[in-house]
């Protein structure tokens, strides 16, 4: 497995494992860098967006562990050794190959198929969101979907294609299963 190594050039410490692959933590200085932090800034990883800063609107969600977690409130050097899975490498999580023209996760897939995104900047929250209710509950019903769904922010009103995407989504996981 190769290393990850941050484009700032920062000291690191050992530390993230991210996508798979084995990530030095950078140093940020006294103050520590958030998950978000490190994830967009020092290893290029842009899945997971910018939002309220404050864990509340869920654009930033990641798998850590695979449970939802909210990057921009962790400490980077708080999940150090723990499984982080972004966006990107959603595809890997179901042993498909990565890179260019590599298949979507099956959730991923479901969001396009429906047409699930407008503005776009909720999807990450909602996808990511989605593949960790999937994988604790394989055939949720729509109040469960509206549960676990209802802490992620999209101001664009795809509501209703968002949740066809999430009832889409566990028809195709259910099928991938070997």
């Amino acid at each position: 497995m190769q290393a990850v190594l941050p484009r700032n050039g920062a000291a690191h410490r050992p530390g993230l494992v991210v996508n798979g692959q084995a990530c030095a933590l950078p140093a940020h200085g006294a103050a520590p860098a958030t998950l978000l932090h490190v994830l967009r800034n020092d290893l290029c990883l842009n899945g997971p967006k910018f939002g309220c800063g404050l864990g509340q609107c869920g654009a930033c969600t990641v798998l850590v562990d695979g449970v939802a977690a909210r990057a921009c409130v962790i400490p980077a050097d708080g999940v150090a050794g723990r499984d982080i899975t972004t966006l990107e490498g959603l595809p890997a999580r179901r042993g498909m190959a990565a890179g260019a023209g590599a298949a979507l996760h099956p959730v991923q897939q479901a969001f396009v198929d429906a047409q699930a995104a407008q503005c776009g900047y909720c999807l990450n929250g909602m996808v990511m969101m989605t593949v960790a209710l999937l994988e604790r509950t394989p055939d949720p019903d729509e109040a469960t979907i509206r549960r676990e769904l209802s802490g992620n922010l999209c101001r664009c009103g795809t509501h209703v294609e968002i949740m066809r995407a999430v009832l889409r989504a566990a028809v195709l996981m259910r099928e991938a299963q070997p």
